[in-house]
């Protein structure tokens, strides 16, 4: 019986194997490959990142090598760690594979046990090539670029070569260690070069090179810029001269070299002793700079006075929380790295995006920042060692340091991938609708060995994974120790920060009274049952929140307050719990007005409105048109006027609060804002009205006159503000055969009754119904008839009552009575051939003695918005001076609007257009205060706050994007002092 055949495994397509290039099946004949003895090398070569970039680079390395061809290609055939080593690299970095082109020699260092050497071997390796070259100096750069990437190359062999043969990788820190330690060698070989080309036979200067940034911290990346900084024994020309031939070597034979975190930065001398540096950072530097020391290390150079160096500078970083700007530095610092990301980039920055590297690197260095000042075993560089230090010394949670560490490690495994690619600096995801990169960059990254096509989906899988715990955790990290702290049993709190380290923190994240925060915080987790349980799962989400509002005190208690008025209220904590755009606009509302809060205590349902619906947010579906039917329908259930009244005000209170909230949170522009108020006031008018009419005619009498409201001032024109009064006139006719005088009295006790009614105090914001522009102001009777009003503007009007008419418009009451009025105004207000010269210069008159006598007293004219330069007055009365002039000549001029009056005053010429936007943009930036500084302080107010916290809420409040104060005033300045320039030439005349 004769044996059975030996089955020989057949020799696999390039289908197979996954080959996808048209030349791959001609160049595996080109290697010879193609018999059934390269079986097994050609299944490795499939498991390749890139299995056909890697191909291709052993075809020309096979080139390259000519007649050596033969022992690699043996030593491919027996040796499975070099196949794993080689071809994993080759397909992983076209760089390094041009390079084993270039040096095909260098295929050998991937041979063998290999054991990564030490920083020491790593300098004499590097410093003994130098000396090597030292006669023939046109040498020594080439050599030098050679050995650095050779020993890239075999760390990036190593680190790789898992996605080939599942070989045993070095960890993270391991690789990042290493290439510190080869930056520390290409630096000591660059000095040592850049002695030789400067001082020649004399001896060298002692200079110090400080490493920072990854360097510093030995977590340097693959491709990175290192960050240096120059210390010298003495700061003459010789010494500057030699750091930056220093530089030029290490830039043209290694990496760039970045000397940008010096003292100045790059304005900054490019060399200073120790005294100078200590005396700078003693006096100018900024928050920044000290956070960058965090990782300063002695790397090349003079070794002693890189330790005095560090020595010195070191006990300044731990106090750096204790600075007065701390918190506003590191706010403005992560602005501008939030704002430095284009938006169309930010979901593919590993870096610089939402749960990227740059989260996780800030807000352990602030940690750092903040507790390292009393805990010296926070005293460490690198960020994987920070993460340990914080869990281990109650900081952050264990679990949650491990977390953030493995996220962190993940994505910048992802960097180093797409580093070693071309060896470029890079951060930036293939974009997500490239498959074949993605699973490029999924195999690199040895997501999934087995090489599966559906990789790329399991990449961006962990990638929103990663990046959504870093996010989660960026606002756990800060918050969850600090309930900790004062969590009562019951909640499986550790208890590991101290009471004084939670107040440290609190000051550090922006707190200025951090004992009181301890205490809501406190109260808020301390509730009864279910809803301290809810709070502690919130409150770290809510406080980060509440930490990039202008006022996180305020916003927390008014946050305490709020919940404890809504405890009955089911659906309030779960509302926030689910609702996560709800509960990030509260906060930013309550961490920036005064104003709202109040309103939201006794109109809760607004915060429902926060969240988003089918068309957009909820708190844009109510239509300015509903509110008067509504007001009336809701008033009218009530017989008794005071219980009538205060339904009115119920109303007009949540529909304040929805303006308010939706213009804080910026969904309203401020051209809408004052549409909104003014459409509320005038429904509350109305409705008003309508109850105190009905209360007045029992019986079923019919009412002895016809009355109408004429709105006035900003009323009238449509521009109301959240502290504006309700600026109106009354005018009657007698209606059912009564006198003139009857009519005249019935309607003054309905005007009182309304104004007191509407006016009066009560838990509800009250709404001042204000009659003095009527005719002969306060003296004047409140309600007059048509004919009297008539009667007095033909014989009597002085000119500001002619101008007060400017803005007359019927806002509630009889419609065809006020616009009779408004009929009858016309003949005033626009009378033809414009109003006389005399009365132009009475009104100049007149603004004059406003300015010298109105402004109060201590108050700026730069910053008071109604009355100060460039301010609301300014802009009004010269809109107001051109409509009297030529409205007559004009149609479109006879508007009560300030801001529409500007468009037609630049379509008919009358300025020129740069001189009317001009004009337009002081008026609504002047507006744009004015509302924030109510919706700020709570009250009505006219002027800007000086630097600080307050005027950084009032910069947030008028819509600011960077919620910076001093911007916004400067920018509120330069606009206005434009403005009154125009005002100077065109009211001045």
């Amino acid at each position: 019986m004769s044996k059975p055949a030996i089955e020989r495994p057949a020799v696999p397509s390039v289908g197979r194997l996954g080959l996808v290039d048209p030349r791959a099946g001609a160049n595996v004949a080109r290697l010879g490959w193609d018999s059934i003895e390269h079986v097994d090398v050609l299944w490795s070569l499939s498991r390749a990142p890139d299995a056909d970039a890697a191909l291709h680079a052993l075809v020309r390395l096979a080139e390259a090598l000519g007649a050596g061809w033969e022992e690699l290609n043996a030593a491919l055939l027996t040796e499975r760690e070099l196949r794993g080593r080689l071809f994993a690299v080759l397909g992983s970095s076209l760089a390094l594979g041009d390079h084993l082109v270039a040096h095909p020699a260098s295929w050998r260092l991937l041979r063998g046990d290999l054991t990564l050497p030490s920083v020491d071997q790593l300098r004499g390796t590097f410093l003994e090539c130098v000396a090597e070259t030292s006669s023939a100096p046109g040498l020594v750069l080439p050599r030098l670029s050679t050995l650095y990437r050779d020993r890239l190359l075999v760390l990036a062999a190593l680190d790789v070569a898992a996605t080939v043969e599942n070989l045993p990788a070095p960890s993270f820190t391991t690789v990042t260690t290493h290439l510190s330690d080869l930056a520390d060698a290409a630096l000591a070989a660059a000095l040592r070069v850049a002695e030789g080309i400067v001082c020649g036979q004399r001896t060298p200067p002692r200079l110090a090179v400080i490493a920072m940034g990854k360097c510093g911290a030995r977590e340097l990346n693959y491709v990175s810029d290192v960050d240096v900084i120059f210390v010298a024994e003495r700061a003459d020309w010789l010494t500057a001269r030699l750091a930056s031939e220093m530089m030029r070597v290490a830039s043209q034979a290694f990496f760039t070299m970045d000397a940008g975190l010096r003292p100045e930065g790059h304005h900054g001398e490019l060399v200073r002793t120790l005294d100078a540096h200590i005396a700078y950072y003693q006096r100018w530097a900024k928050t920044w700079e000290f956070q960058a020391l965090l990782k300063a290390r002695p790397a090349a150079g003079d070794p002693e006075l890189g330790r005095q160096y560090v020595a010195a500078l070191t006990p300044m970083v731990w106090q750096a929380c204790e600075r007065e700007d701390f918190v506003s530095e590191v706010r403005a610092m992560r602005r501008r790295v939030e704002q430095s990301v284009p938006a169309e980039l930010r979901d593919r920055e590993l870096k610089l995006g939402s749960g990227g590297l740059r989260d996780v690197e800030f807000a352990v260095q602030l940690l750092q920042l903040v507790h390292g000042r009393t805990d010296e075993s926070l005293h460490v560089a690198s960020t994987v060692d920070a993460l340990g230090a914080l869990g281990a010394g109650g900081y952050i949670g264990r679990e949650d340091a491990e977390n953030l560490r493995a996220s962190y490690e993940f994505l910048r495994l992802l960097e180093h991938r797409l580093q070693l690619q071309r060896l470029k600096r890079t951060h930036l995801l293939p974009r997500f609708d490239d498959d074949e990169a993605l699973r490029w960059l999924a195999r690199a990254a040895h997501i999934l060995p087995d090489g599966t096509r559906d990789a790329q989906g399991v990449l961006r899988e962990e990638l929103r994974r990663h990046h959504l715990r870093v996010s989660r955790l960026h606002a756990k990290l800060f918050y969850q120790p600090l309930l900790e702290s004062i969590g009562p049993p019951g909640l499986e709190f550790t208890h590991g920060m101290t009471p004084a380290a939670a107040e440290r923190q609190l000051a550090a994240l922006g707190y200025e009274g951090p004992q009181s925060a301890l205490s809501h915080l406190a109260a808020l987790i301390g509730q009864s049952g279910r809803r301290g349980r809810v709070q502690a799962v919130l409150l770290p989400k809510l406080l980060d929140w509440l930490s990039d509002t202008p006022d996180p005190d305020g916003g927390l208690l008014a946050y305490r307050r709020l919940s404890e008025a809504l405890a009955g209220q089911r659906w309030f904590l779960p509302t926030l719990r689910d609702e996560s755009a709800v509960a990030k606009r509260l906060m930013r509302v309550l961490g920036t007005s005064a104003y709202v809060p109040e309103l939201l205590m006794r109109a809760p349902e607004v915060i429902q409105q926060y969240g988003d619906g089918p068309s957009g947010p909820k708190l844009l579906d109510v239509e300015p048109g509903a509110l008067a039917p509504s007001l009336v329908a809701s008033a009218s259930r009530h017989p008794d006027p005071v219980r009538a009244i205060a339904a009115i005000r119920a109303l007009r209170r949540r529909e304040l609060a929805r303006i308010a909230s939706a213009d804080l949170l910026g969904m309203l522009d401020v051209r809408h804002v004052c549409k909104a108020l003014t459409a509320m006031g005038t429904a509350a008018l109305q409705a008003a009205l309508d109850v105190v009419v009905r209360a007045n005619l029992a019986d079923g009498r019919r009412a002895p006159a016809a009355i109408a409201v004429i709105g006035m001032g900003r009323l009238g024109g449509g521009e109301m503000g959240y502290g504006s009064d309700a600026d109106v006139m009354f005018v009657c006719e007698p209606a059912g055969g009564a006198d003139d005088s009857a009519a005249v009295r019935w309607s003054t006790s309905v005007a009182e009754q309304m104004r007191a009614l509407l006016g009066a105090p009560s838990a509800d914001p009250p709404m001042y119904v204000d009659a003095n522009l009527r005719p002969e102001g306060r003296s004047g009777p409140l309600v007059r008839t048509l004919g009297a009003y008539e009667a007095y503007y033909a014989q009597w009007a002085q000119p500001w009552e002619i101008q007060a008419l400017l803005r007359a418009s019927w806002v509630a009451g009889d419609a065809d009575l006020g616009q009779r009025f408004l009929r009858m105004a016309d003949k005033t207000r626009y009378p033809p051939g414009g109003v006389s010269a005399e009365a132009v210069r009475q009104i100049r008159r007149m603004k004059a003695r406003v300015d010298a006598e109105r402004l109060p007293r201590g108050a700026d004219p730069n910053t008071h918005t109604k009355l100060g330069r460039g301010g609301l007055a300014d802009i009004e009365w010269t809109v107001q001076l051109l409509q009297l002039l030529h409205a007559h000549e004009f149609p479109e001029l006879r508007n009560t609007s300030t801001v529409e009056t500007l468009d037609a005053i630049a379509a008919a010429g009358l300025l020129a257009e740069d001189d009317v936007d001009l004009l337009r943009q002081a008026w609504l930036t002047a507006t744009r205060a004015r509302n924030a500084l109510v919706l700020v302080r709570g009250k009505p107010t006219d002027q800007l706050p000086g630097p600080g916290r307050q005027l950084n809420a009032v910069a947030a409040a008028a819509g600011w994007h960077s919620g910076d104060g001093g911007e916004f005033l400067d920018h509120y300045l330069r606009v206005t002092r434009r403005a009154k320039a125009v005002v100077r030439r065109v009211f001045g005349g």
